[in-house]
């Protein structure tokens, strides 16, 4: 079973909109505690929850998106409904969300087809890397991409004028903002062999990751395309007993300039159930 805030990571929504979805009755949690009202989801509602979201997407109501749902709409018919509103979604002002479409019902075909044996557990090394950080208004795909991009793309250019040259992947790493609104803390970061601390006055540090346990699985595609594979992630830990300690950490091992052929490794900080 996953708490509200695991199951909103891996659903990559925000927990208020959960409680929304609960409030209405479109995706009730499988347990409710008596004595302290926490929610908790299993592992397969990730289904209807991807369903949902790409229903909205699309432009349907939630009450509408309730009555679809209740039909028990497939990939197939959800892949006709994107096609009768492509033109409508492929304007320039709509891409980002033809986009988002796109992914989540990449996410419900392959439902059931990535092989769990691919997770391993493994403990990852303290490692040290230059980083810059923003904020992210949630963990979802179209708050956190917008951030972390520029991120990367004025971190290079900052350490080579630096003098510092990176000795390893890259590591994107996310935390819950201070205040519990729901904001992402993103960190972009670079490994380095550099002195922990502030790097002159670019706005970058250096800081010591220390060693954690982790459930491992590599992504090959787009990071635009990780919710299939993050999302097997998710349900081999629930299968497995054990439970997410923290947000995944994402490890560049090959980023060519066609992103269809980048390979990432997502690191789940775990424990035992």
């Amino acid at each position: 079973m996953f708490t509200i805030g695991d199951f909103a990571r891996y659903g990559r929504v925000s927990p208020r909109m959960l409680r929304h979805y609960d409030a209405i009755g479109l995706l009730r949690p499988d347990r409710t505690d008596p004595a302290t009202g926490y929610r908790f989801y299993g592992a397969a509602q990730l289904a209807r929850l991807n369903r949902i979201i790409a229903l909205k997407d699309l432009g349907f109501t939630l009450q509408q998106v309730g009555a679809v749902l209740d039909e028990q709409v497939g990939p197939e018919e959800l892949r006709g409904m994107l096609r009768l509103r492509r033109a409508e979604l492929a304007e320039a002002a709509a891409s980002a969300r033809l986009a988002q479409v796109e992914a989540r019902l990449r996410s419900i075909e392959s439902e059931g087809h990535m092989p769990a044996d691919d997770v391993v557990i493994k403990t990852v090394p303290a490692v040290r890397v230059a980083e810059l950080t923003g904020t992210a208004a949630s963990y979802e795909p179209h708050h956190i991409g917008p951030v972390i991009g520029p991120l990367y793309e004025e971190l290079l250019p900052l350490l080579e004028g630096a003098g510092l040259r990176p000795t390893g992947p890259g590591i994107a790493r996310y935390e819950d903002a201070p205040g519990g609104c729901g904001a992402i803390v993103v960190h972009a970061g670079v490994t380095v062999t550099a002195p922990v601390g502030p790097v002159g006055g670019t706005g970058v540090s250096v800081v010591e990751l220390p060693p954690f346990e982790a459930a491992t699985v590599v992504h090959r595609g787009a990071m635009d395309d990780v919710l299939p594979t993050a999302q097997t992630l998710g349900r081999w830990l629930d299968a497995n007993g054990y439970r997410s300690t923290g947000y995944t950490r994402e490890v560049s091992l090959e980023c060519p300039p066609d992103r269809g052929q980048w390979v990432t490794e997502l690191q789940e900080p775990v424990a035992k159930a």
